[in-house]
């Protein structure tokens, strides 16, 4: 089993208005030892969806995009770089890709809401949205483990926030500024934690 793990940042919050303007992505395996990582910009077309508090998050103006990858191309540099990881080598056939992208289980914090603007993106493109329909949410996964934790009366995390579950987990990010690889890594390290858990509770049928 590989996991895709991603994170994007736009220039807003709505899907089909706002844009994305990076993606960072990285594949685990099974033991969640990561195999490869992958970041771009974006151009935005639409620059009147820029809004201040998503810039205030991410720091990524206009002027630092300005020599970015249009959206058609950034999505294609990600796919084929996840078939690549996925197949392990670089010459494969395009009949390989559908396949390739299926496989793999793609996870994030709150994964829905990017998984929401990435078929957007795909639907302004007007190509089918091509990954697996297989997901796992840091979020959701947390919220579970804190309600065992905290029945067995162990200390859980202040929040479900990347940052808090980053903190309770003894994880730090590197600047102040949002990063969507950083962001991808970082919820792939706290994944792997909360997976570690799993050993530790018994089921008791009774």
């Amino acid at each position: 089993m590989n996991y895709l793990v991603f994170d994007l940042e736009m220039t807003g919050t709505e899907p089909g208005w706002h844009e994305i303007v990076q993606i960072g992505a990285a594949i685990y395996d099974e033991n969640w030892e990561k195999k490869s990582s992958f970041l771009t910009n974006v151009y935005p077309e639409n620059e009147e969806s820029f809004s201040l508090p998503a810039l205030e998050v991410h720091g990524l103006t206009l002027e630092i995009l300005d020599e970015a990858p249009m959206l058609h191309e950034a999505i294609e540099a990600f796919e084929n770089w996840a078939v690549t990881t996925v197949l392990g080598h670089k010459k494969w056939q395009e009949h390989q890709k559908p396949g390739a992208l299926k496989r793999l289980v793609v996870c994030g914090q709150s994964v829905h809401y990017d998984i929401n603007f990435l078929r957007f993106a795909y639907m302004d493109l007007k190509q089918p949205y091509p990954f697996s329909f297989k997901t796992i949410d840091l979020y959701q996964q947390a919220y579970f483990l804190f309600r065992l934790l905290r029945e067995n009366g162990q200390p859980t995390s202040k929040g479900l926030s990347l940052g808090a579950l980053s903190e309770y987990f003894g994880l730090e990010r590197e600047g102040d500024m949002h990063n969507a690889l950083e962001d991808a890594e970082l919820t792939a390290a706290c994944l792997k934690e909360v997976f570690n858990y799993l050993p530790k509770f018994k089921y008791d049928p009774t």
